[in-house]
């Protein structure tokens, strides 16, 4: 039954029903540069409203009375809002200094730990990374890019090429709809799953590569989608492709000009999302700011604070509170902590040194991280945004607390570099692949490494949880690699017998509870090799280390693949799932949609279905 179209899973046959192929407008140029950033996807899933049921005036007239005339008033006064509020968007610019109170980080239901964290008292918390400097949080109207796509003078987009009659299109719509954005050479797409026309709704053409992109599912509207893209000159675009506007961040790379290798918005915010590079730093930024002046600090001259005076910003290596006997001798060791750059604007430097948040105008970054001495291959946000997980070519797995802005724990892998991460959905484990052809589960609550999963033959490209089939007991994730294979891979954390060799003192109720108190790896080993990972050193008698080794093959339980599907055709770059199919992208481009099989019901239930007015469904 399984064949190039099909493949057959414990609950089902998955089919292959569409394919998302990119036209090439130059075959020649295509061929002379072929693509050399991988293809990475991004779903969202849009409600559009149901279409209403109109009737005929004289029944509108005798069941509404006299509501007709106020109706239409009503109606009036909303559109004149909406022109006001447009105009102002239009008018106005993409800064925030005006008022920074203002600042759109207004959350209608915040994470537990954002509430917790979330204080307006001037007293220096440093949990306000994520949240308002100062003042009360205002409600105001989202704000838009301000530059028209369509009629762009900039040599950064080259080409824009749309469906017709796209408006005509999106208000067609109904109910919920899947959009599908992927990159690909240096091209961004943008189109719609299950609909009959495979081409594209909108297609931009860049002079650069785009590298990564991300959508952020808060804000997603059918007026509205919020699309940050990165490219390979460290520049980003903020695109809403449904009013074809769109700004520039960090233009020309005048914060960072290190390739973006992985973008995330942040959980519960409509402004604030991450950017790694491959210079091995993260950078938060607020998509309704301008660029500032701002230049990071390097880790060898860093300050004995976390604050200070200087005109770009500060420098920290680890700890959140001022220590001013701290040895600023020592160099920074990438895996003992993040050194992090704080600007003039950032609120807890504001708070520490008394500047009222009126009195500088805020700009980006809001924040910058310098996690790795390498580059940064992926990262992602646990679902209740509190914490970051960071894989880097440096071979290490790192845990940071993004409120705090520090370091908790960091993992080695078994060899060579993590490409790859993904937390579960409950937050309770995260899933990385790596150059060692290996899908490795961790514990971060337990501080440990759960179990690896063996079924890849080369590198692993990209992990992701499937929500769906996912529950209290079983969690299912999917896997692709440069093999060509899509592994589905189920585990239970009950089912796993526990590493021989652990002992049970070390685990912890809390990620944040306690730091790791692991051996230490010699600190000049991120600059070296990967493949051949050194033995672990004590730990210094005056601190703490939070590095941790790869356990043995004999100390981890081994998961075996439920499915193994070969996909004919390029290298694999990437897998999602939604709600109705599996995808998967190739490096040319390709994406497929795998549907998933239908749910078959007890042969009583299809009975009672069939003849509902039988008790046994048996006339």
């Amino acid at each position: 039954m399984e064949n190039e179209l099909t493949f057959v899973a414990p609950e089902g046959v998955y089919s292959l029903t569409e394919e998302h192929k990119p036209t090439i407008l130059n075959p020649h140029i295509i061929a002379a540069t072929p693509p050399i950033y991988p293809t990475k996807l991004a779903t969202c899933v849009v409600r559009f409203p149901a279409v209403r049921q109109t009737s005929g005036p004289g029944i509108a007239h005798f069941l509404g009375g006299g509501k007709d005339s106020k109706t239409k008033e009503k109606d009036k006064e909303k559109e004149k809002e909406m022109l006001l509020v447009k105009e102002r968007e239009d008018g106005k610019s993409l800064s925030s200094s005006g008022d920074p109170t203002d600042e759109e980080h207004s959350d209608p239901h915040p994470s537990p730990a954002l509430q917790n964290s979330t204080s307006t008292s001037p007293s220096y918390d440093t949990s306000k990374l994520f949240a308002p400097a100062l003042g009360t949080i205002k409600k105001k109207s989202i704000s838009r890019p301000k530059q028209n796509i369509r009629t762009t003078t900039s040599t950064f987009v080259t080409r824009l090429q749309s469906i017709d009659g796209l408006n005509r299109y999106l208000q067609s719509k109904q109910n919920d709809v899947t959009f599908l954005f992927y990159n690909c050479a240096k091209n961004f797409f943008w189109a719609e799953l299950g609909s009959k026309p495979k081409e594209p709704i909108n297609r931009i053409t860049f002079s650069a590569y785009p590298t990564c992109h991300a959508v952020n599912l808060m804000t997603a509207s059918p007026e509205a989608l919020d699309i940050v893209i990165g490219f390979h000159t460290g520049d980003l675009i903020w695109l809403e492709p449904i009013s074809g506007r769109y700004a520039r961040l960090n233009k020309q790379g005048c914060i960072c000009n290190s390739p973006c290798t992985s973008i995330k918005w942040v959980p519960n915010s409509p402004t604030l999302f991450l950017v790694s590079h491959a210079d091995g730093t993260i950078i938060v930024y607020d998509k309704e700011r301008d660029d500032g002046s701002f230049t990071p600090r390097e880790p060898e001259a860093r300050s004995s604070t976390r604050t200070n005076g200087n005109a770009n910003g500060s420098g920290s290596s680890s700890s959140s509170i001022p220590s001013d006997g701290s040895d600023s001798s020592r160099d920074w060791n990438p895996l003992d902590s993040i050194f992090v750059t704080m600007p003039k604007w950032h609120p807890v430097t504001n708070v520490h040194l008394g500047r009222s948040a009126k009195s500088e105008g805020f700009k980006n970054p809001v924040t910058h991280w310098r996690v790795s001495k390498r580059s940064i291959a992926d990262i992602s946000f646990s679902h209740d945004g509190k914490y970051l997980a960071v894989v880097a070519e440096d071979g290490c797995l790192r845990i940071i607390d993004a409120f705090s802005e520090q370091l908790l724990d960091c993992y080695a892998s078994y060899f060579g570099s993590f490409t790859c991460c993904a937390w579960s959905p409950d937050s309770q484990f995260l899933i990385t692949g790596g150059q060692d052809d290996l899908v490795t589960i961790f514990s971060p609550v337990d501080q440990r490494v759960v179990a690896r999963c063996q079924g890849h033959s080369s590198f692993v490209s990209s992990v992701y949880f499937d929500p769906e089939r996912t529950d209290e007991r079983t969690y299912r994730f999917g896997s692709v690699g440069e093999d060509n294979k899509l592994i589905l891979w189920d585990f239970s954390s009950g089912a796993l017998h526990r590493p021989k060799l652990m002992p049970s003192y070390q685990q912890r109720l809390s990620i944040s509870s306690s730091l790791s108190l692991a051996l230490k790896r010699r600190p000049d080993a991120a600059e070296g090799s990967t493949l051949h990972l050194p033995p672990a050193l004590l730990a210094e008698e005056d601190g703490i280390s939070r590095y941790h080794g790869a356990p043995s093959r004999n100390e981890v339980a081994v998961v075996q693949p439920v499915v193994v599907k070969h996909i004919e055709g390029d290298l694999l770059t990437a897998v999602s799932f939604t709600a109705n199919s599996i995808l998967t992208a190739s490096k040319a481009g390709y994406t497929k949609c795998w549907l998933r099989p239908m749910e078959v019901r007890p042969r009583a239930s299809r009975l009672k279905l069939r003849n509902p007015g039988s008790p046994n469904g048996i006339q």
